[in-house]
């Protein structure tokens, strides 16, 4: 049997082989238009397979499928083009930008909520500085690409020094759609 990617080894664990097959043959078929049912950029994105003794090398699969993300927005974006114009996909785009804005512009330390008492949640004052990149992004045309914020690692932290995880993991995902939609 051909494998799609190479395996982790067979004493490591990596994503079960056959829910990814199963997934990228499906999304195939959607690409390719034999596969009725809808799948779009944000589905990849949230595609998670279970970890197995000898699966597939996770950044294999995670990397493949940043592509096939990337291409599925690329259609998404075309095919508004071709129905709406170049001007209707580019203030879409910044209707999502703006309801991002409103976050973006609060306090450092105040932009997202703390996590549960007891919990560890992200460090605030390195959310705030990707925040700050954000904004230079909106704002100044500064760079900023969608791997950058997809990838985008904080400290664990406690109390007042941090935020929520669900909450800015959340809102980066947005801002990942809005990057996509332009790049």
């Amino acid at each position: 049997m051909t494998r799609m990617f190479r395996t982790a080894g067979r004493f490591r664990t990596g994503y079960d082989p056959e829910a990814v097959d199963e997934f990228f043959a499906h999304a195939r078929e959607v690409y390719e238009g034999t596969a009725s049912d809808p799948l779009t950029g944000r589905d990849v994105r949230q595609a998670a397979f279970d970890l197995v003794r000898g699966g597939y090398a996770t950044g294999a699969v995670d990397a493949a499928l940043d592509r096939l993300e990337r291409a599925f927005i690329a259609r998404q974006r075309s095919e508004y083009v071709a129905s709406e114009g170049q001007q209707a996909w580019m203030e879409h785009l910044a209707e999502q930008a703006r309801t991002l804005y409103g976050r973006l512009t609060r306090p450092d330390g105040e932009r997202f909520a703390p996590p549960r008492r007891g919990e560890q949640g992200y460090s605030a004052a390195e959310v705030d500085a990707l925040c700050h990149r954000m904004i230079g992004y909106f704002d100044h045309g500064q760079p900023l690409t969608s791997e950058e914020v997809r990838h985008a690692v904080f400290t664990r932290a406690k109390g007042h020094r941090a935020y929520g995880e669900t909450a800015v993991d959340a809102f980066c995902e947005r801002v990942v759609d809005v990057l996509l939609g332009v790049e």
